[in-house]
């Protein structure tokens, strides 16, 4: 299970690593190793999120997220993004801008990260409306419990989660994007329309996905209920109801395809989101374009490769906290890329803060389940505890 979940990840870091000593000698195998540990480190959260979502799809859908979807986010993210962030911002051609990036590095890295408070704009909101939609829900398990119960009441008022988003944005706009370190001078302007675009994205992808997750909802349903008949019909030889019960069938599998493909759609939009701290703090360690898309693809690769894991291991249905922390993770990941529009804030506290409320929700989680005497876990008794932490 483990190696053929993740054979793909090891293989690949290996070709991968090889391929830098031989390109860039020893220091550009251990430049790719430290982007490799860090590109993990700050997406280990990314992963429970993903897992939630694909564990949605089938195994066709898993396979392409972990094809077709690595491909985008080690050249489209690692690579491609940062080249067309420099030609948007610097108002260059795309040519040009990978000219810059290959013979001309310093200005490159400069460039980008002249960009970083329209990136963290783009990405907070995308990410904090994703945090603001979760503590918003009503749920079956509550991991803060004191905290969660109040929110999920409020949560039933409409348009909650853009209302409180809207707000955070004007707060960032009029404070720290008035003084920005990242290129000097007042940002304001761009961070409100970038800040706008993370939200439209989040709203338009995650909309439509969520609609034709819904359909494909109903759709059960429905077969669900004329499967009684259909058996029926079946049997009488009543070839007109067999013939609609198959058409049944046939549309349900195209709001499945409709709706896994909505969902990746959705699933790349957040890497994109999670990726953009990772590219931009890859900067500190090194400014060769080559050499960051290869240590941040390994990085993305086990992320890709956890999520699989976790879906198929049912993890999440095991420790049922699990999505709780990686969602305040999310949180805090983006009031950290809102804040590091004007303050500098090592990667270190970034990675360390989204594993610290992972780890703890998994805690919870097994405390959870030893009281519960569930199977595989250890139900000799700890003092009585309220739910999560």
């Amino acid at each position: 299970m483990l190696l053929r979940t993740f054979g793909w990840s090891f293989a690949i870091t290996a070709a991968g690593l090889a391929l830098a000593g031989v390109l860039w000698g020893w220091q550009g195998l251990a430049i790719v190793g430290i982007l490799s540990i860090l590109e993990i480190s700050l997406s280990f959260d990314n992963a429970v999120i993903n897992a939630g979502i694909l564990r949605k799809m089938n195994a066709f859908w898993q396979k392409i997220f972990l094809t077709v979807g690595i491909l985008i986010a080690v050249f489209g993210m690692r690579l491609v993004f940062p080249v067309v962030i420099v030609a948007i911002t610097a108002k260059m051609g795309p040519i040009e801008a990978v000219n810059l990036a290959i013979n001309d590095k310093p200005q490159y890295e400069h460039l980008v990260t002249a960009a970083h408070p329209a990136i963290a704009a783009f990405g907070g909101m995308f990410l904090l409306m994703i945090f603001l939609d979760f503590i918003f829900e009503e749920r079956e398990h509550k991991w803060l419990g004191w905290l969660e119960r109040p929110l999920a009441k409020m949560g039933k008022l409409d348009m909650l989660s853009v209302i409180i988003a809207l707000v955070v944005l004007l707060v960032t706009a009029m404070t720290v994007a008035t003084d920005v370190a990242h290129g000097g001078g007042d940002k304001s302007a761009t961070v409100l329309l970038s800040g706008v675009a993370g939200l439209l994205t989040y709203l338009v992808v995650g909309g439509i996905s969520g609609y034709f997750e819904d359909k494909l909802e109903e759709a059960e349903d429905d077969e669900d209920d004329d499967a009684p008949a259909a058996k029926a019909a079946v049997a009488s030889g009543d070839a007109g109801s067999n013939g609609a019960a198959s058409k049944s069938s046939v549309s349900g599998v195209g709001l499945a395809g409709k709706a896994a493909f909505f969902m990746f759609l959705y699933l790349e939009v957040i890497d994109a989101s999670f990726s953009f701290d990772g590219v931009i703090g890859a900067f500190a360690v090194t400014n060769d374009i080559f050499e960051m898309a290869l240590g941040l693809g390994i990085g993305a690769m086990y992320i890709r490769s956890l999520t699989v894991f976790l879906v198929r291991k049912g993890t999440l249905d095991d420790y049922v906290y699990l999505e709780h922390g990686a969602h305040y993770a999310i949180g805090a990941l983006a009031v950290i890329l809102l804040a590091s529009i004007k303050y500098e804030i090592p990667e270190v506290v970034t990675g360390l803060v989204g594993v610290g409320l992972i780890v703890l929700s998994f805690w919870s989680s097994v405390r959870k389940n030893r009281l519960e005497g569930k199977p595989g876990q250890d139900s000799r008794a700890e003092p009585e505890v309220t739910s999560g932490v």
